[in-house]
């Protein structure tokens, strides 16, 4: 006995010295031998390893391998475990797995001995109402369901003697964006040193991996949290590659770098967090065997105003470390509100309190300093009035929208925190639910966060679905206000507020929902189908929304035979069979059961509720997905498995159903269609276009004039220039290229750059290359040239047809178009270029000038030189019979100029334009000199000679 109690003694306290480590590689060594069960028997094993074997009665860990493949976001896991009992008598093995709330469990398998038993996914039976009430009076406990979006898997069995026992779970999940990122978490905890452990991830991403990070393993205390403090480095035996489109990341520690992490086999989450490449247009739209997928998450948008009322438990029970958390993380919060915001704050408990009574005030120095004193202030107290909190704040927030003239496209929302469970005022959750709905009535949106293990979490789930938000639970813990401060960031920045995306009704079918009430930075709005027209060979796509003062829209064309870009099978790392798979009708079926079943926790219709629920059950046995309504059973007697319970699965908490509401509740609402299409805007002969070649039409006289401009590369040039009356500016840039071999010319130059700049009725201005558009009105947006978009604001409309031309509108009045010049295979004399057309001169003053602006108001008269009569004006039937006259001359303000016949192409060539060329620069054809109509930098509005102004 003494012998005994020393030796436990001695091993305790040698752990962590040389002596644990030189036993960790022993074992390392032996455990990666082969585990035939007569070597186990016969090895031989120091005197310390025997006593722990002696000690130990579960089945050791043998090997445990995680497998995963993300394909366009749609990941798919498998988990493999193998465990040995090499004692002398059966011994109860239990594999437990923590697998993402949001994840369907497609299958699981387990071999015991030589024999196998396969799990199969069958309908749940409907239980009577007295269960469901019992069910429902348990409250929900981490220990047993949910942690922060993680459930357990678990499934244990008797392993005869001397035998082994391997596991395999296969589970599917769509990865959701948040803060930019998305994130692919696995569980490393299978609480012992194993032998084999391995984590291999394959990701493949058609648009492109950018901004792969793979940080320290993240232990349960501190999980949910998007930030990482400390060490960023990846955990030991990391090893990180890709390509373009291509990702590995395996994590293959030996037990030696187990036993530094963890002695419990405890390892904690191995995280892959990255991002792909995206931009402003209608998003990354993939086509396979008849199903789609749709990612939009645009870029380079100016955040929408706000308008937030933050409602904050200030209970009884929220005393301690909850409400010290609270407060750190809404004085956080408080300093990261934007200048354009306005809010208010409401601390509840049995009594109501609100900070400024009846208004929402806007973001100052002074506001902010007085709403931190008094949430400093607040003292935990009474009861939890959450009916009655929630009423203050919605009243508030729809009284401020209606006696203010607050920003249409502004973003209004309440944030409501709690503890705990309403006890006082109404406690009746269904009452609750429906005089908080008849409260906000579809006008804002509600973001519920609850904390600790008291609080409703169905209760809030369902008040942020029905009022289009969403719900975070965090446990009390010493991050939690790192978590409120992170919920915070995902909702904090709104950039586009009623987005509807659009498809042809005769192209598809069950789509899920299309329509969203606001787009907020670094999440992603997902959309799936299936097409039905099978003889089209492209899905048109259409995107609406609105942005600050501007409305959005954004067009393509996407091809339906994509397998050479949408069929992975065959490509190097993915040769784990998921290629067989059709990933993207897996990700619709993925979608449509989490929207049916948000539907189904809205709706209060037992019929409806029901139909639902059969629904979902079918197309989840048809995917092979374990759901609340279908349940795992094996195929032989006397296994217990236990798959997440009904009550803890929720997917709009966790899942991509966050960002989802029901099939039957938004779809796109009538009255948002999108407005028609203008006609085609006809586009005129006077224009800037080529090496630069000018063309002037004078539709009155019946005839055009043109000439060249010899600048050099860098010059900018005014084209337009009517600042001060209609209060717009065009400039365009020079960029320089070779000159054709056997030609005249030194060199070629192009319009790189076209500059149109406004200050009338507000302040904006736009840069156009052949590869993108800037607009900026105060706020700065970007949109790519090889995109169709409109976007429109009150006064101005830039419409982008992909990769051919941009036409600019001001004011109804005055219209530019600009062509886009791509080559292919350019010649070393090309260069992508700009062509300038103006449209509709309507709008610009009498006053105008520049290049072209000084004849937009102004006759030419044509004249005929004789011998010896002197000038003749010509008529206007007389111009043929000019051609081949040397003598012709323009009388343009008094200055009589020389012109020839000339033919010159415009529009890309596609059309020829008979016109009097002058020569030398325009010398004398225009006022002053070439040099007189160079800007100073692409923003100069100077409207005469020498001088320059700014925008």
């Amino acid at each position: 006995m003494i012998l005994w109690l020393w030796l436990c003694w001695g091993f305790s306290t040698t752990a962590g010295q040389p002596d644990s480590e030189l036993m960790a590689r022993y074992l390392e060594e032996k455990l990666m031998a082969d585990y035939s069960i007569m070597e186990q028997v016969a090895r031989r094993v120091p005197r310390q390893a025997k006593f722990l074997q002696r000690l130990e009665t579960r089945p050791r860990m043998s090997e445990f391998t995680v497998r995963s493949t993300i394909i366009s976001r749609y990941a798919f896991t498998t988990v493999s475990c193998t465990m040995v009992n090499s004692g002398s008598e059966a011994r109860e093995g239990v594999f437990e797995m923590q697998i993402p709330a949001a994840a369907f469990i497609s299958n699981f398998t387990m071999s015991i001995g030589n024999k196998t038993y396969y799990g199969e996914v069958t309908g749940k039976e409907k239980k009577h109402s007295s269960d469901d009430k019992a069910r429902h009076k348990k409250p929900p406990s981490p220990t047993d369901g949910r942690e922060n979006g993680y459930e357990t898997f678990k499934a244990s069995v008797f392993i005869p003697r001397k035998m082994q026992a391997k596991f395999l779970l296969h589970y599917e999940e769509l990865l959701q964006r948040r803060l930019g990122k998305y994130e692919y978490t696995v569980s490393i905890r299978p609480q012992q040193l194993v032998g084999r452990l391995r984590v291999e991830v394959n990701i493949l991403e058609n648009s492109g991996i950018v901004s792969l990070e793979v940080p320290p393993l993240r232990n349960s205390k501190h999980k949910g949290n998007g930030k990482v403090e400390g060490d960023v480095s990846p955990p030991p035996s990391t090893v990180v590659g890709h390509t373009k489109t291509l990702a590995k990341v395996t994590f293959n520690p030996t037990v030696v770098e187990q036993t530094r992490i963890a002695r419990n086999g405890i390892l904690g989450d191995f995280i892959i967090r990255y991002d792909v490449n995206r931009e402003l247009s209608v998003g990354d739209v993939q086509i396979l065997n008849g199903y789609f997928v749709h990612y939009f998450a645009p870029t380079d948008l100016p955040p929408l105003p706000k308008n937030v009322v933050f409602v904050l438990d200030s209970s009884a029970s929220m005393v301690g470390t909850k409400l010290k958390q609270t407060k750190e993380a809404l004085f956080t919060i408080l300093q990261d509100l934007r200048p354009e915001d306005h809010f208010n704050i409401i601390g509840f408990s049995n009594r109501i309190k609100v900070w400024q009574q009846d208004r929402l005030v806007p973001v100052t120095p002074n506001n902010i300093r007085d709403a931190k004193k008094y949430i400093h202030n607040m003292s935990p107290t009474g009861g939890t009035n959450i009916n009655g909190a929630l009423q203050t704040g919605a009243k508030l927030l729809n009284d401020y929208i209606a006696q203010n003239d607050i920003d249409a496209r502004s973003v209004s929302l309440i944030i409501f925190l709690t503890d705990g469970r309403p006890t006082v005022g109404e406690t009746q959750s269904s009452k609750i639910l429906s005089n908080t709905k008849d409260a906000i009535r579809d006008k804002f949106c509600l973001f519920t966060i609850g904390i600790g293990n008291d609080v409703d979490h169905k209760l809030l789930e369902r008040m942020a679905l029905e009022n289009c938000g969403m719900t975070r639970h965090f446990q009390e813990d010493d991050d939690a206000a790192s978590h409120l401060k992170g919920f915070y960031d995902e909702i904090g920045t709104p950039l586009l507020s009623d987005i509807r995306v659009d498809y042809p009704e005769d192209n598809v079918e069950e789509v899920t929902q299309n329509f969203f009430p606001n787009y907020f930075n670094g999440s992603e709005i997902v959309i799936a189908g299936k097409l039905i027209n099978h003889t089209s060979d492209s899905l048109h796509i259409e995107v609406t929304a609105s942005n600050s003062k501007k409305y959005i829209l954004l067009k393509t064309d996407v091809a339906i035979d994509l397998p050479s870009r949408n069929d992975i099978r065959g490509v190097p790392g993915l040769e784990d069979g998921k290629g067989d798979k059709n990933y993207i009708e897996r990700a619709w079926s993925y979608l449509t059961i989490k929207e049916l079943l948000n539907s189904r926790l809205k709706t209060d219709d037992n019929q409806e509720k029901d139909y639902l629920m059969e629904k979902a059950k079918s197309m989840a046995l048809t995917y092979n997905f374990v759901t609340p309504f279908t349940v795992l059973k094996m195929r032989e007697a006397g296994l217990h498995s236990e798959p997440p319970q009904e009550e803890f699965i929720s997917p709009s908490t966790d899942g991509i159903g966050e960002k989802l509401q029901s099939l039957q509740g938004h779809k796109a609402p009538p009255g948002i269609r999108r407005q028609q299409d203008k006609q085609r805007i006809k586009i005129s002969k006077t224009s800037a276009d080529g090496d630069p070649h000018f063309v002037i039409d004078f539709p009155s006289s019946k005839f055009s004039v043109c000439f060249n401009i010899d600048g050099e590369p860098g010059d900018i040039l005014r084209l337009v220039s009517d600042h001060k009356e209609s209060g717009v500016t065009v400039n365009g840039q020079l960029i320089g290229a070779p000159a054709p071999p056997n030609g005249h010319k030194k060199h070629r130059t192009y319009f790189s750059t076209i500059t149109i700049l406004s200050n009338k009725p507000e302040r904006s201005y736009l840069e156009i290359t052949p590869r993108r558009v800037i607009l900026d009105d105060g706020e700065r947006l970007l949109l790519s040239c090889d995109r169709s978009a409109v976007v429109r604001s009150s006064s101005l409309e830039v419409s982008i047809s992909a990769n051919s031309n941009v036409t600019v509108t001001i004011q109804d009045t005055i219209s530019f178009v600009i062509l886009i010049h791509h080559y292919k295979k350019p010649a070393p004399y090309q260069r992508n270029h700009l062509g300038f057309y103006i449209s509709n001169s309507k709008g610009l003053s009498s006053d105008s000038h520049g290049l072209l602006g000084q004849f937009l108001n102004h006759e030419v008269k044509l004249l005929q030189e004789s011998l010896n009569t002197g000038h003749q004006q010509v008529g206007q039937n007389q111009t043929e019979a000019l051609k081949p006259s040397p003598t012709t001359t323009l009388k343009v303000k008094g200055r009589l100029v020389p012109v020839v016949w000339k033919q010159r192409r415009i529009y890309n060539g596609q059309q020829e334009v008979d016109c009097w060329f002058a020569k030398n620069n325009a010398d004398k054809l225009i006022d002053g000199s070439y040099k007189d109509y160079l800007a100073s930098h692409p923003f100069d509005t100077g409207t005469s000679f020498g001088t320059i102004n700014s925008l």
